[in-house]
């Protein structure tokens, strides 16, 4: 289990990114824009939670042993999805159609890769998650969980799919 950082430990990670400057024709982030030397402890411990928690949405994460079971490839990924370089739209359209084929072959897991984007902050990395969780994929998609590093670490998800029902 990770632990939070101590207060001296954030004094000193806020002194190391005050000497960090964003890449040319780039934007500071707001937040770093809003730190300060002298208060990086008024971080709480609640706004440092791995990214992936928050990026679930309303989907449960997958059970830690079938996520085990995928990333060792003991349980097939059945078909890989790679959306570097679409639109937002494109890559939508072409996720939604990928997870029914997929659903309708009867695979049980998936790997959608998204990429990190430029600063680990890709706006398919944010994205895919919320659409993953949409009312109209609900019946598909049992869960999703960050790739293991082999697989796209958190440029990648594991994407558990639900058991077609028997006619």
């Amino acid at each position: 289990m990770k632990r939070h950082p101590t207060p001296e430990e954030l004094h000193l990670w806020g002194k190391v990114a005050a000497t960090v400057h964003p890449l040319q024709g780039r934007a500071e982030p707001r937040k770093a824009r809003a730190q300060t030397l002298d208060a990086p402890a008024r971080i709480a411990p609640k706004d440092l939670k791995p990214v992936r928690d928050a990026r679930r949405g309303a989907l449960e994460g997958i059970e830690p042993n079938r996520r085990h079971r995928i990333a060792k490839e003991r349980e097939e990924i059945g078909g890989r999805i790679d959306l570097h370089g679409l639109t937002q739209d494109r890559a939508r359209v072409a996720l939604e159609g990928f997870l029914v084929r997929a659903w309708d072959d009867g695979w049980r897991a998936v790997l959608v890769i998204t990429g990190k984007g430029v600063q680990g902050d890709g706006v398919l990395k944010r994205r895919v998650p919320d659409w993953l969780g949409a009312p109209e994929l609900s019946h598909i998609v049992a869960g999703l969980s960050e790739a293991a590093r082999h697989h796209g670490g958190a440029g990648a998800l594991y994407v558990a799919l639900k058991r077609k029902p028997k006619l």
